[in-house]
């Protein structure tokens, strides 16, 4: 293969490990970051603006230095270690800072970074926790408002055409993820898990343009790539934020292939698509709150109803094994974790219950327990 060829994965991988810095270049040329966190956050009004949409990651494995002066320790690890690399000036080239009311944790950071960051925008979003026909009407009129501020701040407004050419941008980033989702269906997949981490995060990084040119290159080269002859046995991993690779190459070296996820870093955050056909405002709020599988909002039904589009998941690529995944004091996901273990294994898919520290993340226990459950689990 030509250099070419074999350059995405690698720049996926640069980019994962130095991930602020095509940011940090963009903003030294004049461009403005907008720090969002969660999936949740319209990003398609960012970049319809000319802004360009940087997801705010945690330092998994680093100690807090700051944080714990202004957020209780027994909150989110993830959200206050985020916090505490904007205290300590890694996050000084935003020049906004969006965030979803997606938990208790998300609205209280969001005010405290407000005030003791200043950044030049900020912007709570509202996100109903109930899907009525009222809730779609209500954060219709919560993106509406946040274009409206993000306009004002930006000094432009955002047309119909923008806002349609932001929305083919970003499908078109979802569509070139899914397709390379796909090739991870072979036996045995042509791609990792920890290389998909990569990608993924590396992605949030930059301008979606380039994100697009990046997952064409990765798929490129995957395609051209010969996979290894040893099968092993295939597991998903479902749950929380994951902007770091030592769960899923732990799981790689321990004899598995991490072929699926729903998690809010991967495809809770592009599976499903923007509706062209609809008014753009209707059709984003209806893309992100309906299309958007996340127990922070509650969806009336059974477990069978609610938790079914993972076992189609598990059947579509031969899923064996199912990491259930959570960080500590995260109670949406905490809550849902037994209902989800206990549907999953009456669907006759094992399961393994993983909570994170996030700041310090317990490996030599995940390691023992992954070989364990792995040893239950069939190429």
């Amino acid at each position: 293969m030509t250099e070419a060829v074999c350059g995405g994965v690698v720049q996926a991988r640069e980019l994962y490990e130095h991930r602020s810095q095509r940011a940090r270049e963009l903003s030294r040329q004049g461009r403005r970051i907008i720090g969002y966190f969660c999936c949740y956050t319209p990003v398609e009004v960012i970049t319809a603006l000319n802004l360009m949409p940087y997801r705010i990651q945690g330092g998994a494995g680093k100690s807090i230095k700051h944080a714990d002066q202004y957020l209780e320790t027994i909150m989110c690890p993830y959200v206050r270690s985020c916090f505490d690399l904007a205290m300590n000036g890694d996050y000084d080239f935003l020049s906004g800072a969006v965030i979803p009311h997606s938990c208790d944790a998300m609205h209280r950071v969001y005010d405290i970074w407000k005030y003791y960051l200043k950044p030049p925008y900020s912007r709570c979003i509202t996100v109903p926790h109930m899907t009525h026909e009222a809730s779609f009407e209500y954060f219709r009129k919560e993106i509406e408002d946040f274009q409206a501020s993000l306009e004002k701040f930006a000094g432009r407004r955002a047309g119909h055409e923008d806002l349609a050419g932001a929305i083919s941008l970003h499908n078109r980033n979802r569509a070139l993820l899914r397709e390379l989702y796909e090739l991870r269906k072979a036996d045995p997949p042509p791609v990792s898990g920890t290389e998909i981490v990569q990608l993924l995060v590396a992605g949030m990084t930059v301008p979606v343009e380039e994100y697009n040119r990046l997952v064409e290159d990765v798929i490129f080269e995957v395609r051209g790539r010969k996979p290894p002859s040893e099968p092993k046995p295939r597991i998903m991993i479902v749950g929380n934020e994951i902007d770091d690779v030592a769960l899923v190459r732990l799981a790689e070296d321990s004899g598995a292939s991490v072929v699926m996820d729903d998690t809010c870093t991967g495809t809770r955050a592009f599976w499903k698509d923007v509706d062209t056909s609809k008014p753009s405002l209707a059709a984003l709020a209806d893309r992100y709150l309906g299309g958007i599988t996340c127990p922070c909002t509650y969806r009336p039904g059974t477990a069978s109803q609610r938790f079914e589009y993972l076992v189609d998941y598990a059947r579509g690529w031969d899923v064996r094994g199912v990491l259930v995944y959570s960080i500590r004091y995260c109670d949406t996901y905490q809550l849902d974790a037994p209902e989800i273990k206990e549907f999953l294994e009456s669907e006759g898919i094992r399961v393994l219950y993983l909570e994170d520290d996030y700041v310090v993340p317990p490996v030599g226990q995940w390691k023992t327990r992954i070989e364990a459950f792995l040893e239950t689990l069939e190429p």
